[in-house]
């Protein structure tokens, strides 16, 4: 029986609290009381104070749950993990599920679109050359490829963080030599059987998103017992791996894969759970920004219609320590993050 541990009981501030009575999540703005423990199917409440009761594995929890995030230095820019980041999505693709069509045709127009989300506080733009909604075409490494580097291109000489989306090796390689920093990889670096290599050498950041199916699409619903676990237990099997192969453990990216393979009831469940993930020691990474199941709670609300479910979303995120934010609506997120940095700040404070 493997034992996992949620933060819970979220506090103001811990100037009240007693020494040893609370913990800083991952170095951020929340502070805890106490664990759910879960283990065997069972769930346990057990303060924070109590962590030495429990064994060897739920110390090492504690400490990873608790440990800062390394800032992520990316050539002379550094991006601090230690309050929630907003990383714009723009997709040159023609047929994305939220924005396809919209950038696709004309790099300098998408490449300016990019620098003024990062204007409006994007930390580092995220951008995609292929889209991985359910039953999307794949597209030849080569179309892709000259999809996204004339915006690259454009987007560095402005100065502007990138993450490039994708599952290619070939797309990775030539994106970074464009001038991205970061790869991020739905399928956590499983489709391309040359993609881990080439992170590994590269020394870049690395997104590692949790699907069903990695090699099929990531989208396959597989039923879960305990979704929330035997995600954390596939990305921290993943994480392992990934380590192996070279990558240094302080530049990897996780994300629960809000959307890929899991039902409505499995996203959320996810969401409410995701302070479990700081336990993998690892910044995470939320997507749900316009996603189906926004629609799916709001009367089936249509995409372009799902603004005040993705800052809900985002906020949820946000609650729970999350790091970085991939969203479409990134002026509105980030007014939404400033006014709930606003209402921590003062909380901190005692009041």
């Amino acid at each position: 029986m493997t034992l996992h541990l949620r933060p819970v009981q979220f506090v103001d501030t811990p100037v009240t609290q007693t020494d040893g009575a609370v913990a800083r999540l991952a170095g951020g703005l929340q502070w805890f009381a106490a664990y759910e423990v879960i283990e065997g199917g069972t769930k346990r409440t057990v303060p924070v104070a109590d962590i030495a009761t429990l064994g060897a594995r739920a110390q090492a929890l504690h400490a990873a749950i608790t440990s800062p995030r390394a800032p992520l230095v990316l050539g002379e820019r550094t991006l601090r993990l230690d309050q929630p980041l907003v990383a714009g999505i723009l997709n040159v693709t023609p047929d994305s599920f939220s924005d396809g069509g919209q950038h696709s045709a004309d790099p300098a127009a998408a490449a300016a679109a990019g620098v003024d989300m990062a204007a409006a506080g994007a930390a580092l733009i995220d951008l995609g050359g292929e889209s991985t909604r359910p039953g999307a075409a794949q597209v030849w490494e080569g179309d892709e490829i000259a999809r996204i580097q004339p915006v690259v291109e454009r987007l560095a000489r402005s100065g502007t963080l990138i993450s490039i989306d994708t599952r290619k090796a070939a797309v990775m390689e030539a994106a970074l030599a464009a001038g991205a920093q970061i790869v991020n990889d739905v399928s956590a670096l499983l489709w391309d059987d040359r993609a881990l290599a080439v992170v590994a050498q590269a020394g870049c950041p690395v997104v590692l998103m949790h699907s069903p199916d990695p090699k099929e699409g990531g989208h396959a619903r597989t039923g879960y017992r305990d979704v929330l676990t035997e995600v954390f237990d596939w990305l921290d099997a993943r994480i392992a791996a990934v380590v192996a192969a070279g990558v240094d453990r302080s530049r990897i990216i996780v994300d629960p894969g809000i959307g890929f393979g899991k039902t409505l009831s499995e996203n959320l469940a996810l969401l409410n759970g995701l302070a479990l993930f700081h336990g993998l020691g690892c910044p995470i990474m939320l997507g749900a920004s316009r996603k189906r199941m926004i629609g799916a709670l709001d009367n089936e609300a249509p995409v372009a219609a799902r603004l005040g479910g993705s800052l809900a979303l985002a906020l949820k995120g946000a609650e729970a320590g999350v790091q970085l934010l991939r969203v479409h609506d990134v002026s509105a997120t980030v007014q939404a993050l400033r006014v709930w940095r606003g209402l921590r700040d003062r909380a901190l404070a005692g009041g």
